[in-house]
């Protein structure tokens, strides 16, 4: 069971959110809140596995507040809600740990795909921003926010892994680098947790944003 927090100043937007959701056998809702601060209180009562954040939020934001649930709470995986002119939120939101991030109106398959694969450890990004996401990527890897990762942990990388290292810094999807490498989706998922393991990495947006920052050909 997948313990879900919603967080949305938007009252209409929240209760489709606890239908939506609350209506899926293998998803619980432990809470429904309207800013930043509610979200630090339910969680340290509820401590769900998934909160759905909205980026701009009274009292506190989702970008301040992302940053103080993973000091706090590593485990929790965050998915911004967004819309298409909050670039400078998400940017921040996606440095300070946030799984990934979805575009307010996704569909409901969208959605619950969305939660389940952050549930499982992987980052997830709408497919109709990927240009903004490498935008993105590009502006963190040229900011003071380094990825630094050890010569002899990179010397552990096959060169398969780097290639897929090399799409996952383009903004590839799974299915993507899957369809482009003639590989499967699942052996995808293996070399990503592979990846992440010998680089020490905490997960897939890490991996692509030090992938932009070494500014060279990859394999």
């Amino acid at each position: 069971m997948i313990k879900i927090l919603i967080a949305d100043d938007q009252e209409l937007l929240r209760q489709s959110l606890e239908i939506v959701l609350g209506s899926k056998e293998n998803m619980a809702l432990t809470g429904s809140v309207e800013n930043g601060m509610e979200v630090l209180d339910s969680v340290q009562q509820e401590m769900p596995d998934v909160i759905l954040m909205d980026i701009r939020m009274p009292k506190m934001d989702g970008v301040q507040c992302t940053k103080v649930i993973k000091e706090r709470y590593p485990q929790i995986k965050i998915i911004i809600l967004t819309t298409f002119d909050d670039d400078e939120y998400v940017f921040n939101a996606l440095k300070n740990g946030a799984s990934g991030y979805l575009l307010k109106g996704v569909s409901v398959d969208e959605l619950v795909s969305a939660v389940e694969t952050v549930y499982g450890g992987q980052a997830m990004i709408n497919p109709d921003i990927a240009a903004t996401v490498l935008r993105l990527f590009s502006r963190m890897a040229q900011s003071d926010y380094s990825i630094q990762i050890q010569r002899n942990q990179v010397e552990e990388l096959t060169r398969s892994e780097w290639k897929i290292v090399e799409q996952v810094g383009n903004g590839l999807s799974n299915k993507e680098i899957a369809q482009k490498l003639n590989l499967s989706e699942n052996t995808v998922k293996n070399y990503l947790s592979n990846i992440l393991s010998k680089l020490n990495l905490r997960d897939r947006t890490q991996l692509a944003i030090w992938a932009v920052q070494t500014g060279k050909s990859l394999y």
